[in-house]
């Protein structure tokens, strides 16, 4: 029988689905199980997971893969930890839908992130991003095997590398670019920290540069009139601070670090800045930085003969891409979303957000980024917070819209 669309029908679809007798055993599982849901929190987050060190949290991850009962239990080619609750007749090409949570943190290595308690708070470095998302994920597995239900589509359970930072996206770019799941994925969902009502359905898109600057160095005093990088540095960040960036589409251009030098009485051998632009336009992304580089052309020896052989070269190397995309507001997702929202009357307050969405948004993929429940604060500090109060109806939500979600999606294929 085909499925109907629009707002009507996803509301009548979810107030089917909630009536079933298996998804009432996955809300009993999700509301017996809320130490449960703590107790792997507080496993989880005490294992450090700094960018690009994700491994041995990954592996804690298959071991509860493994216990809950999934299949294909793996680590793909970037580190992804992975697992499938299979469609029946599920083949090694069938089409999957994603629910993800990433693994990494904000913090370096060596950072004390053992959770303690105070007040009903856990407290700890990456307790809420994504801590909590990566609970959500577990929950969702754990609910779903408990009540036997067996999708109709694939579901593919992913606690994935590089979300943060200079991770730039890269578990999610593997996944859908290069991986053994690269044109398989027909929507996803990415839990990303706390919160209930807030969904992600624009991406916002960011391009990261490391600006350097280069000279031969010498001794302050000895060497004095030979070209300072930091100098030149500097006038390069003030010529980009005066580069006009539009209000509509919004588009921002930030300075976040700067380095170089040895000493006080040395002349730079070398200086750097990182700059992260974002914009949820691609077009202004490609716009400013064009500008950019032309700016650092002026500053750049190798561009121009008629300056002297000792000028200091400038490079813009772009070392982060984050693509910009939008969920379209007639999308079955968020029809689904809406529907769950007004089911367990709640609010549907649409966001832009840098998240793991943004890349299948960028290639066209339905895709959100939705918190896990409960509530955080002081995200990407040491004295970051969560709260599970109010996680369970979260959790029921991101069930609904999962399995609605493949529904919709195996309907429309066949």
């Amino acid at each position: 029988m085909p499925i109907a669309f629009g707002s009507a029908a996803a509301q009548s679809r979810i107030a089917r689905l909630a009536a079933l007798t298996p998804v009432h055993r996955a809300f009993h599982w999700l509301h017996l199980h809320q130490p449960q849901l703590k107790q792997w929190q507080i496993e989880m987050t005490a294992i450090p997971a700094p960018p690009f060190e994700e491994n041995i949290r990954a592996a804690w991850f298959l071991d509860r893969f493994t216990a809950l009962g999934l299949n294909h239990i793996h680590t793909d080619g970037i580190g992804n930890a992975l697992a499938e609750l299979p469609a029946p007749d599920a083949g090694e090409s069938s089409p999957c839908i994603l629910i993800s949570a990433h693994l990494d943190t904000v913090f370096p290595p060596g950072t004390l992130c053992t959770p303690t308690e105070h007040e009903g708070r856990l407290l700890a470095p990456g307790i809420c991003d994504n801590a909590a998302g990566l609970t959500g994920l577990l929950a969702i597995a754990a609910s779903l095997r408990y009540a036997k239900i067996t999708p109709p589509l694939t579901i593919l359970f992913a606690a994935n590398v590089g979300e943060e930072g200079q991770g730039d996206l890269r578990g999610m770019k593997h996944l859908f670019e290069n991986g053994a799941y690269k044109g398989r994925i027909v929507s996803a969902i990415a839990l990303e920290g706390s919160g209930t009502n807030a969904v992600v359905t624009r991406a916002l898109g960011s391009r990261r540069f490391r600006l350097t600057v280069v000279g031969p160095g010498g001794h302050s005093w000895s060497d004095a009139g030979t070209p300072n990088p930091i100098l030149i540095l500097g006038e390069v960040l003030k010529a980009f601070s005066e580069v006009d960036l539009p209000a509509n589409p919004r588009t921002t251009l930030n300075t976040g670090m700067i380095s170089g030098g040895t000493s006080i009485n040395s002349i730079p051998e070398s200086a750097s800045a990182l700059l992260d632009l974002r914009s949820t336009d691609p077009l202004q992304l490609e716009t400013i930085e064009a500008r950019l580089r032309q700016i650092c052309g002026r500053f750049d020896p190798r561009k121009d003969d008629t300056r002297e052989a000792s000028a200091t070269p400038v490079t813009l190397e772009t070392i982060g891409d984050r693509p910009a995309g939008e969920l379209p507001d007639d999308s079955p997702l968020l029809q689904t979303i809406r529907a769950v929202d007004r089911h367990l009357t709640l609010r549907t307050e649409p966001r832009i957000g840098s998240t793991d969405a943004n890349l299948p948004l960028a290639l066209g993929i339905p895709a959100v980024a939705i918190g896990a429940g409960g509530i955080g604060g002081g995200i990407h500090t040491l004295q970051e917070w969560y709260d599970p109060t109010g996680r369970e109806i979260a959790l029921r939500r991101i069930l609904l819209t999962l399995l609605d979600t493949a529904e919709v999606a195996s309907a429309a294929r066949r």
